[in-house]
């Protein structure tokens, strides 16, 4: 099983930063211009029991991601596990928390890639590097949507 995290501090309440990622066109703006990603649907926001459906595609491939929420303390963390699609697991945890008036966002992740015990030594530091860049970019975005509104 390996594991990710990125955290990032962003000067905005806690309650500015979690209804941005209540925002209806949330995964289009979170998904990165090189990262083609298409949303088929979103039910449920950030509840338990939400679920979001997407096409990622590798290549000319298309795969199906179905993510399912499972746990939501609102406005302090949502966690979404993988019920269909590229890894054997995948379990990602969404924290916000107050530190000197501004909002610490840490996104942490769970997963195991397929044939894990094989391509994990030749391939985990790929999948590791592809998301430190997409959640760089993630943060980068919510960092500066979220300030805005603050200001």
């Amino acid at each position: 099983m390996l594991n990710f995290t990125y955290s990032s501090l962003i000067n905005a309440p806690i309650e500015t930063v979690w209804q941005f990622h209540e925002r209806a066109d949330i995964l289009q703006l979170l998904t990165p211009p090189w990262q083609p990603v298409e949303v088929v649907r979103r039910e449920g926001g950030l509840d338990v029991g939400a679920v979001t459906e997407f096409k990622i595609y590798l290549g000319p491939l298309p795969i199906t991601w179905l993510a399912r929420h499972t746990e939501c303390n609102r406005p302090y963390l949502f966690t979404d596990e993988q019920m269909e699609g590229p890894m054997d697991y995948w379990q990602h945890r969404h924290q916000f928390s107050e530190e000197n008036g501004q909002t610490r966002l840490t996104d942490s992740i769970r997963y195991e890639i397929p044939l894990a015990a094989l391509s994990e030594p030749l391939m985990g530091w790929f999948v590791g590097d592809r998301l430190r860049d997409m959640f760089r970019y993630r943060h980068e975005v919510t960092k500066r949507e979220c300030e805005q509104l603050g200001a």
